[in-house]
């Protein structure tokens, strides 16, 4: 098997043919170092999926009939009982779309999307790149960005 071993900022991976397993530091935050890790491997498409723990985190929840979200920070120990999203690119930039489930000390969870947050303990992930290039524009009818496959 054709394995490779990477390091980025506050995080470290191994690659396995073509999938990434990655690692972020304990203190990291999440969608700032994926973000560090999808522009290092040049990957302008594909799935992620994660686990780990976190010491905060920001939800983001969208309301269709306002066009309008509503963000909420957590600021407590919580476990990553699944992150799952995407990747593709808005103006230019890589775009990380990332949902998560988090559960709490008194077993209840939370869910949304994943704004930010902050690891405390540890975070994993395995990104599965697509061989192809995917973009979102803003769709403002709806009022989110959406895949544009005419780009």
């Amino acid at each position: 098997m054709n394995t490779q071993t990477l390091k980025g900022n506050n995080w470290s991976a191994r690659k396995a043919e073509s999938i990434y397993i990655v690692s972020v530091e304990n203190g990291s935050r999440i969608v700032e170092t994926l973000t560090d890790f999808v522009k290092n491997q040049n990957i302008l498409a594909g799935e992620v999926t994660g686990i780990g723990a976190v010491r905060e985190a920001t939800l983001r929840f969208f309301n269709p009939s306002t066009k309008n979200y509503a963000d909420k920070t957590f600021k407590e120990q919580m476990e990553v009982t699944n992150i799952s999203g995407n990747v593709s690119e808005t103006e230019g930039k890589p775009l990380l779309h990332l949902h998560i489930t988090l559960g709490r000390e008194d077993y209840t969870a939370l869910a949304g999307h994943l704004l930010d947050a902050t690891v405390q303990g540890a975070a994993e992930f395995i990104f599965y790149p697509l061989n192809t290039r995917v973009i979102k524009v803003k769709n403002e009818d709806i009022g989110i960005n959406l895949y544009d496959f005419e780009k």
